[in-house]
Order: C-alpha cells, then structure tokens, then sequence
C-alpha cells in the first residue's frame, strides 16, 4: 500500500493523516480515492491505503470510544428521545470498513419512528451480537418494554423488525 501513498500529493497526505490520528476513517478513504481515482485505485484498495496509514500511525490515532452500553447511559439517551419508548430493538448492519456492527435502537411511539441508541461494532473476543443482546435486554427491562433482536447469534441485516412483527399480529 505505500506504492500506492507515494502517489498522493504531500497536501492530501496531510489531509490523509489527519483524518486517521482523528480516527475519521470515512473521510480518509474518500479523500484517497478521490486522488487516485484517475490512476485505477478502486473503493477497496483506497480502504487499504488508509488501513495502511493506522498502522503506521499505531498509538497516536485518537480512537473514537465506543458507545456505551451501561444502562444509565443508554437510558439517558432513550429519555432525550422525542417520543416514547415502545420497545428495544437490537438490528445487524455492516460496511465496508467496519464489517457487520450491531445498531441498538429505541422504536418510539410514533409511526415508524426509532432513535439511536449505540452501535456496536465486532472486536476480537468481543461479539457484537452477545453485546448487543445484554445491552439491550437490560435496557428493555429497566423501561418495561419488550426487546427484539431477531438475528443475534448470526449477522442477518435483512432479519425481520419489531415494528414489522407488531403488524403482522395485529392483522390488517
């Protein structure tokens, strides 16, 4: 992947580094394949260069911290939420940087309205899923409402919803 740093103009480099010790992965990628681009680099090797360029870089990226998954925390964020909380739901979702990543999120009262809550992604020795799964069965218990994660053991981001569940017993 150096072969493919050498290419790069010093200013987008810099801009490059700067991105990676922010741990602003997205925005480096993009701004490798932007550059390099003409010359035939494609979406993945640009991802590489910049997986590259963390490992250069190693202790000095500052890390973005993981979400928390305690239940104040996570209460917090459901009560700064507008609407109500009906239920605690638990979805597999993935990228091209980070791989498969649990979304855990507060459907609300509204239509088909859901809140952020955490996302947690897959470290080695750290399943994604089991996380998740605690996380949000504490949470559902601690605000009285069902939790649902229909997928937790196998990453599936085409699993079926809460919401999607609720009408189908509800009947037409």
């Amino acid at each position: 992947m150096s072969g493919w740093w050498a290419y790069l103009e010093e200013r987008t480099r810099r801009e490059v580094d700067a991105d990676v010790l922010r741990d602003r992965r997205l925005s480096a990628i993009r701004s490798v394949w932007e550059a390099m681009r003409p010359l035939g680099l494609g979406l993945h090797e640009a991802e590489r260069v910049v997986h590259w360029r963390y490992e250069m870089l190693g202790d000095q990226v500052q890390r973005t911290p993981a979400d928390p998954l305690d239940v104040p925390s996570l209460a917090a964020r459901a009560a700064a939420l507008s609407g109500r909380v009906v239920a605690v739901e638990a979805l597999w979702d993935g990228d091209t940087v980070h791989d498969w990543f649990v979304l855990l999120v507060a459907v609300l009262d509204g239509p088909d309205g859901e809140g952020h809550l955490a996302t947690v992604y897959q470290r080695r020795g750290y399943p994604a899923g089991a996380a998740a799964a605690a996380a949000g069965r504490a949470l559902a218990s601690h605000l009285g409402v069902p939790f649902h994660f229909a997928s937790p053991d196998v990453p599936d981001d085409e699993a079926p919803r809460w919401r999607t569940g609720q009408r189908l017993t509800e009947g037409p």
